[in-house]
C-alpha cells in the first residue's frame, strides 16, 4: 500500500511538473453566508460566468478559485430557495482577491436560515452539489420531527427506512437493504459496533440533539471507503465556522407514555462561539430518560399433526423497560493561516438500558389433544405440558467514542488534507439476572389442560380448560434455574490515519483536478462473557417467595415474580444456590473470541469540472488482514481448545461518476463502482461448540460481500424551493452471508448428524427505483402560503438463492436479508408566522429476518406504517414551545412464518403512543 500510495502521489507532481502555471495568476477566496450573515450557506454552487469554472461552498461557507488570470469577472452564486446573486470581482495583476457574498436581504434571510423551509432549501442545495447520488438531513431537520435518536431523524430521507427494537428506531435501512451492507461515520471517523455479533451501527445510541448534518451517500467515489453497499451514512457535529454569529440554545421536554403513565425528562444544550475570528469552539451536551413498555407474544416450533398446525411453545412477556441516553461533542476550530484550517472534534454517547422481562411460557412435549382449524388443544393425560414464570432483569450499558485530529492546507493549485482518529464502541453487563426461572411440570398425574385459539394471526389466546388452581397457585412453582451475566465484554476499536493530496489545473472551459491518497486502519474487536448458572437451592425456593403483580395488556401472565424483589433475595440468600459447573463452563467460554482486522488503503482519481458537467473517475486499493481467535468446545468430551485463524486479501474497486447539468436546474447522474461489505467479526471467529454428534460452528474462511453497483438519476430544481428526481440503481451482489444447516457434515475425523454453520451464497441481484418530491407552496394565496410537502418512494427487489441442507441441485430463491420492496415516507407541514406544524408517516413493506431450512420455515417481519404529529408555537424571536404525538397509530411488530397456506405468529408487539412536550430557546 505504501508503494502504491507513494507512486500515486510522485504521479500526480509530475503531471503538475509537466503543467506550467498561469502567468500572473491569483486566487479568489471567500464565504457565503445569509444576508444578515448568521449562518454559512454550505453548499452554494459559484461560477466564474467567463471562465466556466465552478466551485462549492464548503460547511464554513468558504470557497477558492485557484489559477484566475488578472482581470474582471462575474461571480455567480446560486442556493436553492434563493434568488442567484452576482457580483463583479477584480483580479489584480498580483495578488489575491476577497469576495464575501451574502444571499438573501436582511428581511427575507430567515427563509434560509431557520425552521422547515430553511431545512428544505438546506438539504436540497447539498444534494443538489453532491458527486454522487446522496440525501441530506440537516440540523433544523431534525428539530422538525418527533424523533428520540439519529437512526429515527434518517427514516425522513429519500430510500431510507428503519429497523425497530421496541418500538423505537435501532438500525438504518437504505433502499431497503440489510443494515450490515451500510457504513457509519461520525466527523469523518468510521464507527465500530457496540454489539459483538454485527458490524452494523445502532444508531439510537447517538442523541439527534448533538449532530449538524446527516448525509446518506448512496454511490462511492475513489477517495470514500469502498466497504459499502446499502449507502455511507457521515454524521456530522456542530463546528463553531458553521455560523457566523454565536449561537447558544437550550431545550427542556417532558416525555409521557401511554403503557407506563410516567412522565420522564430530556434536555440538551448546544453553542458555538468564536473566540476570535480564526477561533472558535462549539459543542453540546444531551440527557434523555425514557421509560415505556412492551406488550409481547412469542411462539415457536410450528408443526402439523391430524390436520392441526399448533406450536410447540407459547411466551407471553411483559416488558418494562428505562433508557437513558447521555451525550456530548465538542469541536475546535483554528486558522493559524489563510492557507491552513485546525480541527479538534470529539463525541462521547452513552446509552443504558434497564430492562424487566416478566414471562408466562407453555412448552408441550406432544401434539395437541383435540383442536380444529383455529384451535389446538393439550392435556397432560397425553403429553409433559411444563409451565415456567421468570424473571429477566437487565442492565446494559453501551458507550460510543470518537475523536479526531485534522486539517487542510492550501497553496496555489495545490491543496493536501489530514486526519488521525480514533473510535471505540463497547456493550457491557454486570451482574444481570437472565432470566431467573420458577417452573410446573403437568404430566399424567395432573388433571391440567390448554387451549390455544389462533383465529387472530396476530394474538392467540389461551383457556385453561383443566387444574386452574393448581396453575394460579405461585407455591406450585419452584425454582428451576438462575442465569447471572457476572460480565459480558464487547470492544471495538479502530484507529486511523489518512492523507490526501490534489492538484487543480485551471483549463478553458474548467478546471481538472488529480488528486491522490491513503487511509490505514487498526480495528480489533473482542467479545469476553462470564455467565454463573445455578439450578439448586439448598432450602425450599417457589415463585410464592418473590411475588408481584403483573402489568400485561394481552392475557393474564399472574402469577409472575416482582420486577425486583428477586435480585434482593439473591444477594441475601446467595450461599444456599447451587452452581452448575457444566453450564457455567460451557456459557462463558462459547461466545468468547477476538479479531483483529487492518486495512490499508490508497486510490487515484482524475476530476473534471465544469459549469454543465462533472466527471469523477478513478480506482481504490483496498488490503484486509484478520488475525481471527475463537474456541472450540466439545461439551461431550468436556475439552476446550483455542484456535486461531490468519487471513488476508486485496481489492481493486474502480468507479466513475459524472454529473451534468444540460440546463440550469436540472442535473443527471450516472455512476458506476465497485464495493464490498467484510464478513461479521462475530461470524469470522473459528468457533465451534459440539454437543450430541451436533456442531454449531464460525467460519474463517467467509469471503466479504463484492458488488458492482450502477446509478442513474435526474433531479429537477424549480421555483424558490421545490425539487422533482427519479433514479435507478442496480446492484450485484457475490458472497452473500446466511446461516445453512447441513447434515451428515465432515469436521475433522468426526461425521457430525448435523452442522450449523455460517456460508456464502452463489450471488445476489438488486435493482430498484428511487423517487421524491419536495416543494414549499409558497405561491399559493394566504393562508395556504404556508404548506409545503416531501414526499418519496423506493422499490427494491433484491434476490438471491441459497442450498437446503448444502445440496446443490436443491436450490430456492428468497429475498435478501432485511430488504423490503417498498418503503415510503411522506410529510406534510405547514410553516407561517409563528406557527410550525407537521405530519409526518413512514411505511416499510414486509422483510425476510431469518432464513429457515425451508421455505415455511422463513421469519418475516410484516409491513409497517407509523405516523407522528408535530406542533411548534414561537413565542418570542427565540423561545418557541412545541407538542409531538410519537406513534399516534400505535403500529405493532408483527413476525411470522408462512406453514399451512396462512401466517403463523413467532413475535407480536405494541407499544402504544407517546406524547412529548417542551420549550426551546436561542439566544
Amino acid at each position: 500500500m505504501n508503494r502504491l500510495f507513494r507512486g500515486a502521489s510522485r504521479a500526480a507532481m509530475a503531471l503538475a511538473l509537466t503543467t506550467p502555471a498561469a502567468a500572473l495568476a491569483g486566487t479568489i477566496t471567500g464565504t457565503v453566508s445569509d444576508g444578515t450573515g448568521t449562518r454559512a450557506l454550505q453548499s452554494t454552487q459559484l461560477r466564474i460566468v467567463e471562465l466556466g469554472r465552478v466551485a462549492e461552498a464548503g460547511r464554513d461557507g468558504s470557497y477558492r478559485f485557484p489559477d484566475v488570470a488578472p482581470g474582471t469577472y462575474t461571480l455567480e452564486a446560486r442556493y436553492v430557495g434563493a434568488d442567484p446573486v452576482r457580483a463583479t470581482v477584480i483580479v489584480p495583476a498580483t495578488g489575491d482577491v476577497d469576495a464575501d457574498i451574502r444571499i438573501g436581504s436582511t428581511i427575507d434571510s430567515s427563509i434560509i436560515v431557520v425552521g422547515q423551509v430553511a431545512n428544505q432549501a438546506s438539504a436540497l442545495s447539498r444534494q443538489r452539489a453532491a458527486d454522487g447520488v446522496e440525501s441530506v438531513l440537516t440540523r433544523d431537520a431534525v428539530g422538525q420531527f418527533p424523533d428520540q435518536n439519529v437512526a429515527e431523524s434518517l427514516r425522513r430521507l429519500s430510500g431510507v427506512n428503519i429497523l425497530n427494537d421496541q418500538g423505537e428506531g435501532r438500525f438504518v435501512s437504505v433502499r431497503g437493504l440489510d443494515p450490515e451492507l451500510n457504513a457509519a461515520s461520525v466527523n469523518g471517523v468510521r464507527l465500530p459496533a457496540p454489539e459483538s455479533d454485527v458490524r452494523s451501527v445502532a444508531l439510537d445510541v447517538i442523541p439527534s440533539e448533538l449532530i449538524e448534518s446527516i448525509e446518506v451517500k448512496k454511490s462511492l467515489t475513489p477517495d470514500m471507503d469502498g466497504d459499502t453497499i446499502g449507502a455511507s451514512i457521515e454524521i456530522n457535529t456542530t463546528s463553531a465556522f458553521d455560523r457566523k454569529k454565536d449561537l447558544f440554545s437550550i431545550k427542556a421536554e417532558g416525555s409521557y407514555n401511554d403503557l407506563t403513565d410516567s412522565v420522564t425528562p430530556k434536555g440538551s444544550f448546544d453553542f458555538s462561539k468564536k473566540i476570535t475570528d480564526n477561533f472558535g469552539i462549539a459543542g453540546g451536551a444531551s440527557y434523555y430518560k425514557r421509560r415505556f413498555a412492551t406488550n409481547n407474544e412469542e411462539m415457536d416450533g410450528w408443526d402439523v399433526d391430524n390436520g392441526i398446525a399448533y406450536a410447540d411453545t407459547m411466551e407471553y412477556r411483559d416488558y418494562d423497560v428505562t433508557r437513558k441516553r447521555i451525550g456530548a461533542s465538542l469541536s475546535l476550530d483554528w486558522q493559524p493561516s489563510p492557507s491552513t484550517k485546525l480541527y479538534a472534534r470529539g463525541l462521547y454517547s452513552q446509552f443504558d438500558d434497564q430492562e424487566y422481562r416478566r414471562r408466562l411460557t407453555f412448552e408441550m412435549d406432544e401434539a395437541p389433544s383435540s383442536g380444529s382449524a383455529t384451535t389446538a388443544g393439550f392435556d397432560s393425560q397425553d403429553g409433559e405440558i411444563t409451565v415456567t414464570r421468570d424473571l429477566k432483569d437487565r442492565f446494559e450499558r453501551q458507550r460510543i467514542r470518537s475523536l479526531s485530529l485534522g486539517g487542510e492546507t492550501n497553496t496555489g493549485p495545490w491543496k493536501f488534507t489530514y486526519m488521525g482518529s480514533l473510535s471505540k464502541s463497547s456493550e457491557r453487563e454486570n451482574g444481570s439476572i437472565d432470566p431467573v426461572a420458577f417452573e410446573r411440570k403437568f404430566d399424567d398425574g395432573d388433571d391440567f389442560g390448554v387451549v390455544f385459539d389462533y383465529g387472530n394471526p396476530r394474538r392467540t389466546a389461551y383457556a385453561i380448560t383443566s387444574g386452574a388452581d393448581i396453575f394460579l397457585d405461585p407455591g406450585e412453582y419452584e425454582f428451576d434455574k438462575v442465569e447471572r451475566t457476572t460480565l459480558s465484554d464487547s470492544q471495538d476499536e479502530e484507529w486511523a490515519v489518512k492523507a490526501d493530496i490534489s492538484r487543480k489545473f485551471a483549463m478553458n472551459g474548467g478546471e481538472f483536478t488529480i488528486q491522490a491518497g491513503g487511509k490505514a486502519r487498526w480495528r480489533t474487536k473482542s467479545y469476553n462473557g462470564t455467565f454463573d448458572v445455578y439450578k439448586g437451592f439448598d432450602g425450599d425456593l417457589t415463585l410464592a417467595d418473590v411475588l408481584g403483580k403483573q402489568d400485561y395488556d394481552l392475557a393474564s401472565i399472574d402469577p409472575v415474580p416482582a420486577k425486583k424483589s428477586f435480585r434482593k433475595y439473591f444477594n441475601e440468600n446467595f450461599s444456599s444456590f447451587e452452581l452448575d459447573d457444566g453450564d457455567t463452563w460451557q456459557a462463558s467460554n462459547e461466545s468468547d473470541y477476538s479479531v483483529d482486522e487492518d486495512i490499508q488503503a490508497a486510490y487515484l482519481l482524475g476530476r473534471w469540472d465544469s459549469a454543465k458537467l462533472r466527471v469523477v473517475g478513478g480506482v481504490r486499493m483496498e488490503h484486509t488482514k484478520n488475525d481471527i481467535t475463537g474456541n472450540l468446545l466439545d461439551l461431550d468430551a468436556q475439552t476446550l481448545t483455542v484456535l486461531n485463524v490468519k487471513r488476508s486479501y486485496t481489492d481493486w474497486l474502480p468507479s466513475l461518476t459524472a454529473r451534468y447539468e444540460p440546463v440550469a436546474n436540472l442535473v443527471l447522474r450516472a455512476a458506476g463502482y465497485k464495493s464490498l461489505v467484510r464478513p461479521k467479526l462475530s461470524q469470522l471467529a473459528p468457533r465451534v461448540v459440539i454437543e450430541d454428534n451436533e456442531g454449531e460452528f464460525g467460519n474463517p474462511d467467509l469471503k466479504p460481500y463484492r458488488a458492482w453497483n450502477i446509478d442513474l438519476s435526474a433531479e429537477y430544481y424549480f421555483g424558490r424551493n421545490a425539487a422533482l428526481s427519479g433514479g435507478f440503481f442496480w446492484k450485484d451482489v457475490k458472497n452473500f452471508t446466511y446461516v445453512q444447516v447441513i447434515e451428515d457434515y465432515q469436521y475433522g475425523s468426526a461425521l457430525l448428524d448435523e452442522a450449523s454453520i455460517p456460508v456464502n451464497g452463489a450471488s445476489g441481484k438488486i435493482k430498484g427505483v428511487e423517487l421524491s418530491y419536495s416543494q414549499v407552496f409558497d405561491f399559493l394565496p394566504a393562508p395556504l402560503d404556508g404548506l409545503l410537502a416531501q414526499v418519496n418512494y423506493t422499490y427494491t427487489d433484491a434476490k438471491g438463492t441459497v442450498l437446503t441442507d448444502g445440496d446443490i441441485a436443491d436450490p430456492r430463491r428468497i429475498p435478501l436479508a432485511a430488504s423490503s420492496k417498498n418503503t415510503l415516507n411522506v410529510v406534510l407541514g405547514y410553516e407561517k408566522g409563528p406557527l410550525s406544524l407537521r405530519a409526518a408517516g413512514t411505511y416499510r413493506d414486509k422483510y425476510l429476518d431469518e432464513i429457515g431450512d425451508r421455505a415455511e420455515e422463513d421469519r418475516y417481519v410484516d409491513d409497517h406504517f407509523q405516523l407522528d404529529l408535530s406542533a411548534k408555537y414561537r413565542i418570542t424571536p427565540g423561545v418557541r414551545v412545541f407538542a409531538d404525538w410519537v406513534n399516534v397509530t400505535n403500529a405493532p411488530y408483527f413476525a411470522y412464518q408462512n406453514l399451512g397456506g396462512r401466517q403463523r405468529l413467532l413475535q407480536y408487539e405494541n407499544y402504544s403512543w407517546t406524547l412529548k412536550f417542551g420549550v426551546s430557546a436561542n439566544f
